[in-house]
Order: structure tokens, then C-alpha cells, then sequence
């Protein structure tokens, strides 16, 4: 598999981490999540980040995950997420993954980072642990409470040449990709992917201000490759029109502690995996939501057909 370069663009899943009620992980799952990626045309997959559960496998059990998508994903780059508490754990993982094949690894900031220094130092070190190794970096201020301004990010990525993306999901963040492409305009940035996440909340204009595309998790991820591919195209109006259509259940699955398990819900209505199981701790999905869930799918079916999954719809459908 190709390495993962500054050119990469459109849209990456971010894959969640499938599991058996019992909470063994369900390796038929994943082959059958990894082809329904590759069928709807995703150009990657990322896995064991923050919505893959990763904390809650060992070190085996995530090696076993990420090797087990990469081998399964054929022409599909595959990223792996090797955030981690210590570097020996991380570097252990990067290698596992790329000796497999992956494109690329993702490291996200630990939680106890504050000042700009503490930030820059982190990434140096992460940087040296892993090598060469083309990585991403994961800036999400709302769930890991660290904050990176754009001159931050630039330092990192301009200190790090194997630095080749960054998964933008601030919230408010639209000013910052403006931003870091005025860094590029003034020639104080190098060249560099971005790709954004939040669930696709505000994907609509991100591609807007300049995102190469998409890199969520959200259940339906041939609407983020269609708005990606809309905007892309210049159709201003069709992107708004059909993100529109969908934002009730984006804005459903972003809520804090139960989106995850309104996806996997989702997905395992789609006929993609077997089971919505979170592995212990984790929430449940009620009757209720279930109901709200149901109600909001015929409602995005209306508009874009994809979302009628009644009866139930096979993998590919």
C-alpha cells in the first residue's frame, strides 16, 4: 500500500470499533465494514481513534484491529490511530501497523498538555519515537481539552517532515483552516492535507474554506464522499442541499457519550456489522432513541434514498 503523502484528499471513515455483545472483538465485522467503506467509494479508512474505542483494547487487541483492516482493505489507505501514554506502546503499534501495510498513523495530544511548549516538545518526541513514518495529527480540542492555535500547528508541522496531515475538528474552527492556507499562501507553512472531522457538523464549509476533505465517522459516509465531490465540483448549492438533508441525524450523532452508539445502531441496521455493542464502559441505546433514530432516517430518506432502511438493507445498500 501507497504511503500516506500532503496530497491526500477526500474522504477517510473513521471506523468504529466493532464487537460482539459479549464485547470479543468481531473480526467478521470488521472484514464486512472494511468492503461497505471500499463499495461507497471511500479513498481511506482510520482506525482505533477516539470513536474506535481504543483506550479500551489492550496492546494486542489493537494490534490484532488495525492489522486485521489493513489486510482487508486491498486499495484503500488505511491510517492507524497509535495515541498512546507512553512512546514505546506508540512506536510498538506505528510499526506493527506499517510492517502490515497502513498508509499512515494518527497521534492525538494526551490531555495533560497546556502551554504551546508542552505541545511543540510532545510532537517532537512522538515524532522521534515513531521515525519516518508518515503521521497525522489529531487536533480536537473539545473532547482532549487541548488547544492548538495555528501558529502551533505550523511549528509542529514545519519541525516534523513526515508530518503530512492534520485532522482538523475544532469547534468553532472554520477561521483556523483559513488560516493555516494563508500560512501556505505566505510560504510559511509547507504543503499539508487537511481533512475534518466533528461528525461532519460543519463539513458544508470546511470544503469551503479550503479542507481536502473528510474525516468522520458519521453512518452514512457516501453523503460526506458526495458533499466532498460536490464542492469540490464547484455545486455550491447541491453540497448544501443534500448535507441539509442529513443534518437532523449528524446533529443527533454528535451528541457527547451517545453518538457512538446511535452509529453503530445505524450501521448494524444497515447490515454492516452484527451488533451496536460499545465494549464496557459504554453507553446503550434505549427504545426511545432507537424510535428518534427511526423517525429521523425517514426523514433524511425523503431527500436521499440511501437513508430508507425499511426493510433492512443489505451491506451494500
Amino acid at each position: 500500500m501507497t504511503k500516506l503523502t500532503a496530497q491526500a484528499a477526500g474522504t477517510f471513515a473513521i471506523a468504529p470499533t466493532p464487537f460482539h455483545d459479549d464485547g470479543r472483538i468481531d473480526e467478521k465485522s470488521i472484514d464486512r465494514l472494511t468492503d461497505f467503506y471500499a463499495e461507497v467509494g471511500c479513498d481511506g479508512v482510520t482506525v482505533l481513534g477516539i470513536l474506535g474505542e481504543a483506550p479500551k483494547l489492550d496492546a494486542a487487541e489493537a494490534e490484532q484491529v488495525a492489522i486485521r483492516f489493513v489486510k482487508r482493505a486491498k486499495n484503500m489507505q488505511i491510517i492507524v490511530g497509535v495515541s498512546a501514554p507512553g512512546f514505546a506502546t506508540m512506536r510498538s503499534l506505528a510499526k506493527a501497523s506499517m510492517d502490515a501495510g497502513a498508509a499512515g498513523v494518527m497521534i492525538a495530544p494526551p490531555p495533560h498538555l497546556r502551554t504551546d511548549d508542552q505541545i511543540t516538545t510532545y510532537f517532537k518526541q512522538a515524532q522521534e519515537a515513531i521515525g519516518d513514518i508518515p503521521w497525522v495529527l489529531q487536533d480536537y480540542p473539545l473532547t482532549l481539552n487541548v488547544v492548538f492555535t495555528p501558529a502551533v500547528i505550523r511549528k509542529i508541522v514545519m519541525d516534523s517532515p513526515s508530518c503530512v496531515m492534520l485532522k482538523h475538528e475544532d469547534w468553532p474552527g472554520l477561521e483556523k483552516i483559513s488560516t493555516l492556507r494563508g500560512f501556505q499562501k505566505d510560504g510559511s507553512l509547507k504543503p499539508m492535507s487537511i481533512l475534518v472531522g466533528n461528525g461532519g457538523l460543519f463539513l458544508d464549509f470546511e470544503m469551503e474554506r479550503g479542507a481536502d476533505g473528510a474525516m468522520t465517522g458519521y453512518a452514512f459516509p457516501e453523503l460526506l464522499i458526495d458533499v466532498v465531490k460536490l464542492q469540490k465540483a464547484g455545486k455550491r448549492d447541491a453540497a448544501h442541499d443534500l448535507f441539509d438533508a442529513h443534518l437532523p441525524l449528524i446533529r443527533y450523532e454528535q451528541q457527547p457519550g451517545a453518538g457512538l452508539a446511535v452509529r453503530k445502531y445505524v450501521l448494524q441496521k444497515r447490515g454492516v456489522t452484527a451488533s451496536s455493542a460499545q465494549r464496557k464502559p459504554g453507553a446503550t441505546i434505549t427504545a426511545a432513541a432507537k424510535a428518534e433514530v427511526d423517525y429521523l432516517l425517514s426523514r433524511v430518506a425523503r431527500v436521499d434514498r440511501r437513508a430508507n432502511l425499511q426493510p433492512q438493507s443489505s451491506a451494500a445498500g
